[in-house]
C-alpha cells in the first residue's frame, strides 16, 4: 500500500497542465468495439480506471496498445462477449461495454458492476434502454446476459437522467436498425464528446448538448482519430487547492466552458477569475466567504466535487452548508476532514461546514476517489505532517497528482506504506 505525506503550509504557484477526462474516455474506449480496425485516442492520462478497462477490452480480443498519452485500440479480432467479475466488482465504467457488445456481436454477458462505494447506483436504466432496443435480458447468477437478433431503432425515455445510460444506449442505438429518440439525455460534456467519437465514426446522432437526441441507425462504423476533452473535475481540483491553500495559479490544457457553476461559486467566495479559451488564471481571496452548494446535473454544481469544495470551505469566514442530491451519502470523507480539525455535521443530505482558523495534520484513510483528492486539499492546507492512506483511490482518477502538485511547490510525497 501506498501513502501520501504532505507537509502543510506551502503556497501554490506556477501552471498546472490538466489531463484527459477520464469519464469521456472510458466510454469512447468502449464505442471503440462497435467499428472493426484500429482507433487512436489522444490526450488519455495513465490512470487506473483506464488500465483496467483496456484490460477488459484485451479479454474480449482487442489489442490495446497505450504510449505517450496515445491510446490504439484495434478491435478486428474481437469475439468474447463477457465482461467477468473479476474487472467490473473494482470499476463502475465496465458496464459500457454492454451497448456496443450487443450492437455488433447481438450478445452481451456482464457482471453487475463495482466501484467507488458511495450509495446505491443502479443499473435498471440501462437494461430498460437495451430492452426498448429490442433486447431480451436475463439476470443470473450475479451477470446480466443480453441477447439480440437484432437491434430496433425505438424511444427511450429516462426519468432520471443517467450519464452512463445514456451513453450506453447511444452505442447501441447506432447500429439499430431504423431511429432512436433519446428523451431526458445527459447533458454532461462526456457524453457531447462521445457523440462527437460516434458521429466521426459514421453515425448519425442529432441534438448534441440538447436533452433530445435523435440517432438514424447506420449499418456500419469506421474507426477513426480523436483528441479527447480536458477534465473537468481535474480542473476544480486544482482550482480548490488553490483556494484552500491561498495561493494564485494557472490552469492550462482545460476548458472553463464545462465548469462554470464551479467557477461562480469559486467568485461568490472571493476568487478573481480570468478565463481564456483553454486556461484559466485563479487569485485566491485572502479570506474566503462562505457559501451555500447543491450538487445536481450538469450543468448546475457536479457531484464530483462536492468533497474538494466541502474541504476548501472548511477554512471559510462563516458557516457554509453543501446540499448532496446526486447520492445522498456520499459523506464519506467527512470524518476524516474532522480527524484534520475541521467541523463539519451531516444532516440528512447535506453538510454543514464551521468556520475553522486551521487545519492540523493527522493520520487519515481515503474512502473513495473524491474523498481522496479533498483530503489531499485539506493535507496541502494544515499545519504540519498528514498521511493519507489507501491512495490507490486517488491514481483511479488523477494522474500523478502528486508530481503536478510538486511542480506548483507542494510538499508532497508518495512512499511504500
Amino acid at each position: 500500500m501506498e501513502k501520501f505525506i504532505i507537509n502543510g503550509g506551502n503556497k501554490l504557484n506556477g501552471f498546472v497542465r490538466i489531463s484527459g477526462a477520464k469519464n469521456a474516455i472510458l466510454p469512447i474506449m468502449a464505442a471503440s468495439l462497435l467499428a472493426e480496425g484500429k482507433s487512436v485516442l489522444e490526450n488519455v492520462p495513465q490512470l487506473n480506471d483506464i488500465k483496467m478497462m483496456a484490460h477488459l477490452l484485451r479479454i474480449i480480443g482487442a489489442r490495446v496498445d497505450f504510449n505517450n498519452d496515445v491510446m490504439e485500440i484495434d478491435s478486428t479480432h474481437c469475439s468474447f462477449c463477457e465482461a467477468p467479475y473479476e474487472l467490473v466488482s473494482k470499476m463502475r465504467a465496465s458496464i459500457y461495454v454492454l451497448g456496443p457488445l450487443l450492437a455488433r456481436f447481438g450478445e452481451a454477458k456482464v457482471s453487475f458492476p463495482g466501484g467507488c462505494a458511495i450509495g446505491t447506483r443502479p443499473v435498471d436504466l440501462h437494461l430498460q434502454a437495451m430492452e426498448a432496443l429490442g433486447t431480451e435480458i436475463r439476470i443470473e447468477h450475479g451477470y446480466i446476459s443480453a441477447r439480440s437478433s437484432g437491434l430496433k431503432g425505438n424511444k427511450i425515455d429516462f426519468k432520471i437522467s443517467s450519464v452512463g445510460a445514456s451513453a450506453n444506449a447511444l452505442m447501441a442505438a447506432v447500429i439499430a436498425k431504423g431511429k432512436t429518440v433519446i428523451e431526458n439525455a445527459a447533458l454532461e460534456p462526456e457524453i457531447g464528446s462521445l457523440i462527437e467519437f460516434l458521429n466521426l465514426m459514421g453515425a448519425r446522432i442529432s441534438g448534441k448538448d440538447t436533452r433530445r437526441l435523435v440517432i438514424e441507425g447506420v449499418a456500419k462504423l469506421e474507426p477513426v482519430r480523436m483528441k479527447m476533452i480536458p477534465d473537468r473535475i481535474e480542473t476544480g481540483t486544482f482550482l480548490a487547492a488553490a483556494v484552500i491553500t491561498g495561493s494564485d495559479i494557472t490552469i492550462e490544457n482545460c476548458n472553463p466552458d464545462h465548469i462554470k457553476v464551479p467557477i461562480n461559486v469559486l467568485k461568490k467566495i472571493g476568487c478573481r477569475i480570468d478565463t481564456g479559451s483553454d486556461l484559466i488564471k485563479i487569485k485566491s481571496p485572502k479570506q474566503i466567504k462562505p457559501t451555500t452548494i447543491r450538487t445536481l446535473p450538469y450543468p448546475e454544481f457536479p457531484t464530483d466535487l462536492q468533497a474538494q469544495f466541502t474541504a476548501m470551505l472548511s477554512l471559510a469566514d462563516g458557516e457554509s452548508r453543501i446540499e448532496e442530491n446526486i447520492f445522498p451519502d456520499r459523506f464519506m470523507h467527512v470524518a476524516e476532514l474532522n480527524r484534520l480539525d475541521a467541523d463539519i455535521g451531516v444532516i440528512n443530505n447535506s453538510a454543514v461546514i464551521r468556520c475553522v482558523k486551521k487545519l492540523s495534520g493527522a493520520p487519515v484513510m481515503a474512502t473513495d476517489l473524491r474523498a481522496s483528492a479533498a483530503l489531499v486539499l485539506a493535507g496541502l492546507a494544515a499545519q504540519g505532517y498528514t498521511e493519507i492512506s489507501r491512495i490507490y483511490h486517488i491514481d483511479r482518477g488523477y494522474d500523478h497528482i502528486e508530481q503536478k502538485l510538486q511542480k506548483l511547490g507542494a510538499d508532497i510525497r508518495r512512499i511504500k506504506g
